[in-house]
């Protein structure tokens, strides 16, 4: 089987050390690709770097709420001249989105719905992030509709919000979430979903799975979520579970 990690922070200093080596070994466990996210203007610009020195690495350009502090008045028209630029080194525009836990939604809300414009004008798929704001998400795909679709990062909604996604073209991120036996809903929701509209995730080195609390997450623990995927849905077999998660990933991103 191989696999496809199609939302890992490789970049972050978590991995300095043991970057190379570790993407080589993940190329042994059949993890054969990895996604990049942007998550501000200066790191966008480092990735494609990264991209160079790592092959199997495919990355992305956005501005992350969670960073709305550093990103300046004018990051989003240079984020589109960078984007312009280098648009066939990317695979999509993101990791954006809106975060309840993050202040200021206003202007969140502007560079998201900015950023959906970028992928639109490009037709470039979308990484969103999401935390408490499916139905800010919603307002803001009426007012500016994805054109491309991309990928609900780690959703953790419900059956109706999936298939609200689905309908728009979007793909829903599978990640260690499912591993947790407490996330009820999560998981009595992913199970409903066909694999076509899934892609498996990391967060690498965030969110890590059951029984690796504390630890640093790493892609490697792509095969554990796909098992935990796979117990969900038994009436697939294993091969063709993974065959048609992996179809899922390349068709969004086009690779």
């Amino acid at each position: 089987m191989k696999f496809i990690d199609t939302h890992c922070h490789l970049d972050f200093s978590e991995f300095d050390d043991n970057r190379s080596k570790l993407i080589r070994q993940c190329m042994q466990d059949g993890i054969e690709r990895f996604i990049v996210p942007g998550i501000s203007l200066l790191q966008s610009k480092r990735l494609l770097d990264l991209q160079k020195q790592y092959p199997p690495i495919k990355i992305a350009m956005g501005l992350h709420p969670y960073f709305l502090s550093q990103h300046e008045s004018d990051d989003i028209d240079k984020l589109f001249e960078l984007v312009k630029r280098n648009k066939n080194e990317l695979v999509a525009i993101g990791e954006c989105g809106l975060d309840r836990s993050i202040e200021n939604l206003p202007k969140q809300t502007h560079l998201f719905e900015q950023q959906i414009e970028i992928a639109n004008t490009l037709d470039l798929p979308l990484i969103i992030h999401h935390r408490q704001s499916h139905d800010l998400i919603a307002q803001s795909f009426k007012r500016c509709r994805p054109k491309t679709g991309g990928v609900i990062h780690a959703f953790s909604g419900s059956i109706q919000q999936a298939n609200y996604y689905i309908k728009q073209g979007f793909k829903l991120g599978v990640g260690g979430v499912i591993t947790y036996p407490r996330a009820v809903k999560t998981r009595a929701v992913i199970a409903q979903i066909a694999p076509q509209y899934l892609v498996l995730e990391t967060d690498s080195p965030s969110m890590p799975l059951n029984g690796f609390q504390g630890e640093i997450n790493t892609p490697l623990h792509i095969p554990i979520v796909f098992k935990t995927l796979s117990s969900l849905k038994p009436q697939i077999k294993e091969d063709k579970l993974a065959q048609a998660v992996y179809d899922s990933s390349l068709a969004v991103f086009l690779m």
